[in-house]
């Protein structure tokens, strides 16, 4: 296995880990437990900013001329870019959510 197919493998596992906690967050939401929700998007939060934290880091650590594996760099911003997609998307759906329910007469 070359590195970049091994790169793409650890993004594809990375991703499925992001997509299996919003369902967790979907779930809880489901369940009307606001708090778990919350904590599971905080959690999911602060994963996907370390991924960004960890490309920004291996990028610049390319650009120094510290690291030659700029295609690790580049296949960890890729990751980091599809995990804050992802979280966006996630937010939007969240967001419809709330705006549906506020707008629900009682």
């Amino acid at each position: 296995m070359n590195m970049e197919s091994h790169g793409l493998a650890a993004l594809g596992r990375d991703l499925q880990g992001v997509q299996q906690e919003a369902e967790q967050i979907a779930a809880a939401a489901d369940a009307g437990s606001a708090q778990a929700g919350a904590h599971g998007f905080e959690q999911m939060l602060r994963r996907v900013d370390a991924q960004g934290h960890d490309a920004q880091a291996r990028m610049q650590s390319v650009e120094r001329g510290e690291s030659d594996d700029l295609v690790g760099a580049m296949l960890s911003s890729q990751q980091a870019n599809l995990s804050f997609q992802m979280l966006m998307q996630v937010r939007n759906k969240v967001m419809g959510a709330m705006d549906d329910l506020f707008k629900l007469q009682f």
